[in-house]
């Protein structure tokens, strides 16, 4: 049965799968992509890759699952109910990421890859020797990678200071496989300024920066909302355009949890009675 194409119930919306490490405090990982699935409108499901013990201070312990939980899961959802997209987000190891390339690779729907890196609190989510793995076996699978600058800094070395550098970063980036890049400048000043491109066509997207620290989750948020509107039938412009309007609202709205960085508001659009995008 292909990944794409199995037929859900009449009326079902549009299914999106989300392979990623689980957030307790609730703020970002599968927590944040089921929660921005359901604002967007579609049906989220999940492969867990690791389980997190995490809260607004940081991330006090990690625990991959063992390749054989991935795979299960993920047959598990794909063989029997299907995906319209995937994303993915912590994935830990190098075996975990080669495991879930190949299942990607077979699936034959959209994929977003968020190469997460680092917590917000700059705690490691991905072993270094996982690197090689995320440059020759996941980008090359990916319909959009989504990488902030210090990720795209760890995967290409290009070190980006300045909105003149993100196009050198994204062709980096271009020469690993994946059909387009979104280079996040979320930690440059000014504006939030992303850069997509396929290498041809280039699109610049800006949005105001908020003065808000609350801001957990948002690569996660991001890339789930981009893997939302994929499945809808979006062109990748048209699906980071609108995934990028939903996380401004999201940044905008966030609050504090906690003693330390409190989450993006993932449902600003439903609680405020706006449709969701």
């Amino acid at each position: 049965m292909s990944g794409s194409g199995a037929a859900g119930p009449t009326g079902a919306p549009p299914r999106v799968l989300t392979v990623a490490g689980s957030d307790s405090g609730g703020g970002a990982g599968i927590q944040a992509d089921l929660k921005t699935m359901l604002a967007l409108g579609v049906h989220g499901m999940s492969v867990v890759t690791a389980v997190t013990a995490q809260n607004s201070l940081g991330v006090q312990g990690a625990w991959e699952l063992p390749v054989e939980a991935v795979r299960a899961q993920y047959r598990s959802v794909v063989d029997d109910i299907g995906v319209q997209a995937v994303k993915t987000g912590m994935l830990a190891s190098a075996e975990l990421v080669e495991a879930v390339a190949e299942l990607l690779a077979a699936t034959g729907a959209p994929v977003v890859v968020d190469p997460v890196g680092v917590s917000k609190h700059g705690d490691p989510l991905l072993a270094a020797s996982a690197l090689d793995s995320v440059r020759t076996r996941l980008l090359p699978v990916a319909t959009v990678a989504t990488p902030n600058l210090d990720e795209v800094a760890q995967l290409t070395g290009v070190q980006v200071r300045s909105e003149a550098g993100m196009r050198e970063a994204a062709e980096a980036l271009l020469a690993y496989g994946p059909r387009w890049a979104l280079i996040k400048g979320g930690h440059l000043s000014g504006d939030a300024v992303d850069l997509l491109t396929d290498g041809s066509e280039e699109y610049w997207l800006r949005a105001p920066r908020y003065d808000n620290r609350h801001t957990h989750g948002t690569g996660c948020t991001l890339a789930s909302a981009i893997a939302s509107q994929l499945a809808k039938g979006q062109t990748v412009p048209e699906a980071v355009a609108t995934a990028k309007e939903y996380v401004t609202g999201a940044i905008a709205a966030g609050f504090a949890l906690g003693g330390g960085i409190g989450p993006v508001a993932h449902g600003w659009a439903l609680t405020r009675g706006t449709p969701a995008v």
